[in-house]
């Protein structure tokens, strides 16, 4: 990777606050002059205790939440700048996958169903191509024909996921942002996503913008940490020097407090498919 090309996602100086009217007594300050940069088929690791902002960050991305002041680039454009029907169509290109897959597929359609309704918002209009993209998405993701027939309550949490994980991929997006999406599932079942997601980055030229507070996750998956609290980037650089070269308190403290955080970070790097450090 060209250390000096653009990043695909700049986020500059991003403040948000929630409450009633525009004095600052009645409003919570959430995000505090947030910045990182992500480059193309690199995945940056948002990590943080519950509360620290890393949602709302991603919300924020998606345009699903406005933004108080600051900058959300993405492949030199200004989210933040466009209007409802122009951020409608860069979701073609931006995508998220969430942390709970019940919650985002509507049990009343079947997976095929599910899978092809993002192309049918956004004007596919051709069923073949649709019938063709849909196909491809579940079988990157290890879900049959047949079984994209069957409604999501026929599947494992593993399985919903992965079929959250194809919705997510039909509309062909440069960028997907995955809000914590393994932490709803057993540690077996976590390892065979996360190795998916790994495999569909390699294989599709991905990005990915990673919210997790699993640390061991992070550093298997990130090429890049920014760690967050109380709505702050208070660390970042390289996974692995986050990691293994922590300078700052709290990021040595969320270590600390999950017991062989450190070891299992190493073993899962040690028999994982982690991202390449190479170009860092």
């Amino acid at each position: 990777m060209n250390s000096e090309s653009a990043p695909l996602l700049k986020v500059e100086k991003l403040n948000k606050s929630y409450g009633r009217g525009f004095s600052t007594k009645n409003r919570s300050q959430i995000l505090h002059d947030v910045s990182f940069g992500l480059h193309r088929g690199q995945t940056l690791g948002l990590v943080g205790e519950s509360g620290s902002g890393k949602s709302t960050t991603a919300a924020c991305v998606m345009g699903l939440t406005g933004v108080d002041s600051g900058v959300i680039e993405f492949d030199g454009v200004d989210l933040t700048s466009l209007k409802k029907a122009e951020m409608r169509r860069m979701r073609r290109r931006i995508q998220m996958v969430f942390q709970d897959p019940n919650g985002s597929l509507d049990p009343r359609f079947t997976v095929s169903d599910l899978v092809e309704e993002p192309l049918v918002i956004h004007g596919v209009k051709d069923t073949a191509e649709r019938s063709r993209r849909v196909g491809e998405a579940l079988d990157r993701v290890g879900i049959t024909a047949k079984q994209a027939e069957r409604y999501p309550f026929a599947f494992s949490g593993g399985q919903r996921q992965r079929i959250a994980i194809a919705r997510a991929l039909v509309l062909e997006p440069e960028l997907v942002v995955l809000d914590e999406p393994v932490s709803a599932l057993d540690v077996s079942i976590q390892a065979q996503v996360l190795n998916l997601l790994s495999d569909l980055q390699d294989e599709l030229g991905l990005t990915y913008l990673f919210i997790v507070h699993d640390l061991a996750v992070a550093r298997l998956m990130s090429h890049r940490i920014a760690v967050m609290k109380a709505g702050r980037i208070v660390e970042a650089g390289p996974a692995a020097e986050v990691f293994d070269h922590t300078t700052h308190p709290y990021t040595r403290a969320l270590l600390d407090a999950v017991p062989g955080a450190r070891r299992k970070a190493r073993a899962l790097v040690a028999t994982g498919d982690g991202p390449s450090t190479e170009g860092q």
